[in-house]
């Protein structure tokens, strides 16, 4: 029960976020595959992912995220995450993020990462992410990602 009050905590906050948006942030979805590593398991994932990014001026910004992934290996749930970023922009294209968060599911525990993330033209954009999964209970796992999604 504890980990669906959380989870609805985090969606909320995460889907109220852009109501609140000054001008100049964007919302995003997206696509991802990538690869997970640690505690014996080897494999390739799969997800999707929603999220806002709030403008910090001409050089920075601050973002929420929703997101589903599937390690592409039966008996694996999907595995869902709340959380954040933030990071400078480079250039008129480019976001460099540190970002956090809590992944529930089968795992229940922290992440940190970093990515980057570059638009192609006015809304496609292309990512690459790592991500540091803390596991409590086995071995942490990495995981590597990349993208593709639609800014607006």
């Amino acid at each position: 029960m504890k980990k669906f009050a959380v989870a609805a905590a985090l969606l909320s906050a995460a889907v109220s976020v852009p109501a609140m948006a000054a001008e100049g942030g964007e919302a995003r979805v997206e696509v991802r595959g990538g690869y997970v590593t640690g505690s014996g398991l080897d494999d390739a994932t799969l997800g999707v992912a929603a999220g806002y990014d709030f403008d910090l001026g001409s050089t920075a910004f601050a973002g929420a995220e929703v997101a589903g992934d599937k390690v592409l290996k039966s008996g694996f749930d999907v595995q869902f995450s709340a959380g954040g970023r933030l990071g400078a922009k480079l250039g008129d294209a480019g976001k460099l993020y540190a970002a956090g968060g809590y992944t529930f599911s089968d795992i229940d525990d922290p992440y940190i990462g970093a990515g980057y993330q570059h638009k192609f033209g006015n809304n496609l954009y292309g990512k690459v992410e790592y991500r540091h999964q803390f596991i409590g209970n086995f071995s942490d796992f990495d995981s590597f990602a990349a993208g593709v999604g639609f800014a607006f």
